[in-house]
């Protein structure tokens, strides 16, 4: 039984059970043995590997969107460039250097990260030595400047904690994650039905929501409203809100048993994109799409840029591009694809335009 695990197993012991939300976030953020606290997951070596990190048209493509959001909102200056999540740095470090070609916007623009790991601020401060920008960093959203802001969250909100209610012939109950008789975590029920839940399914049935989603997107879309700005969120998940479990943990690419390893393998679940837009509209803001996001980089020009990359590559080179353009925007197989599985979406100030990669 590795520390963490003792750990949570220990405040079981005394304390019972622990929400599922709870169970994550220690997990993922626990000081000292949390996931993202103490390693580089991304890439072929680590867990798992983002969009940024396959190839440099994803980051280019998102840095001249960011670029287009900010003259669709009136060229405001100063504006923040914000980043959450930035995993590696990869992707910020694309952004800012496809802005060189937009001088006022670069002008115009601070660069910050949200990151509450101290080894990912490690390896972003390395990737973004020689950024076109300096770079901030802050570990919450809240403490990141005032001012119109540009928004980024790739893969941000899959890996924020999540609840579990199950339909029981009593009502619905939460998800709970305890000790079975060998002393080993074991998902279970919370005594208590959940009076404010009422919606009709069959026993067994799961609602799966996202509370701290749900907080931050209106904390977010507030801002937006009052300040101006854009968001754009890309992720993998549903366009509707519908019943399922989508929790799901991975260690070295492969899927494992979330309880085996806390602390040791990624924990996520699908993005709920109407519950995000929801909590937007809420707040007064501006919501474009989900659409896919083969739809959305095909729009942006995508494959124009992957032509232009090509005629100056190598064969080898070539084939990498090629590879990496299937791997973007295909849709066929959700194993390979991210094209249909990975939806985008936008928030922005209420009178702000259709912006690229949304038009119909």
């Amino acid at each position: 039984m590795n520390p963490l695990k003792q750990e949570i197993a220990a405040a079981i012991a005394h304390d019972g059970p622990m929400t599922l939300e709870h169970f994550m976030s220690l997990c993922l953020g626990h000081p000292l043995h949390g996931y993202y606290m103490t390693r580089d997951p991304f890439g072929a070596g680590g867990d798992f590997i983002t969009a940024p990190e396959i190839s440099q048209m994803f980051g280019e493509l998102i840095g001249v969107w960011a670029s287009e959001a900010w003259r669709a909102a009136g060229s405001p200056s100063p504006a923040r460039l914000i980043e959450l999540g930035p995993g590696r740095g990869t992707l910020m470090s694309d952004v800012l250097r496809v802005a060189r070609i937009s001088p006022q916007f670069l002008d115009a623009i601070t660069a910050h990260l949200v990151e509450m790991s101290p080894a990912l601020r490690d390896i972003q401060r390395q990737t973004l030595a020689s950024a076109a920008k300096p770079v901030d960093w802050a570990t919450d959203f809240a403490h990141t400047p005032h001012g119109p802001a540009f928004i980024l969250a790739n893969e941000f909100f899959d890996a924020l904690p999540v609840r579990h209610f199950v339909k029981t012939i009593g009502g619905w109950r939460e998800r709970l994650v305890g000790l079975d008789a060998g002393g080993e975590l074991a998902f279970g029920l919370s005594d208590r039905v959940e009076p404010t839940l009422t919606a009709a399914a069959r026993e067994g049935s799961i609602i799966e929501v996202c509370p701290a989603g749900q907080r931050l997107m209106g904390d977010i879309a507030a801002r937006l409203v009052a300040e101006g700005g854009a968001m754009l969120v890309i992720d993998y998940g549903y366009t509707q809100t519908s019943l399922g479990d989508s929790l799901q943990a991975v260690a070295r690419h492969t899927y494992v048993d979330p309880l085996s390893a806390p602390g040791e393998a990624d924990l996520t679940a699908h993005v709920d994109f109407a519950a995000l837009g929801r909590a937007a509209r809420a707040q007064g803001a501006k919501v474009m799409g989900p659409v896919t996001q083969a739809h959305f980089l095909l729009q942006l020009g995508i494959e124009r840029r992957a032509q232009s990359l090509s005629k100056k590559a190598t064969p080898e080179q070539a084939e990498e591009i090629a590879s990496a353009f299937d791997r973007l925007t295909g849709t066929q197989d959700p194993r390979r694809h991210m094209g249909a599985l990975f939806k985008v979406m936008a928030v922005t100030h209420p009178d702000m335009p259709d912006l690229p990669g949304f038009f119909v």
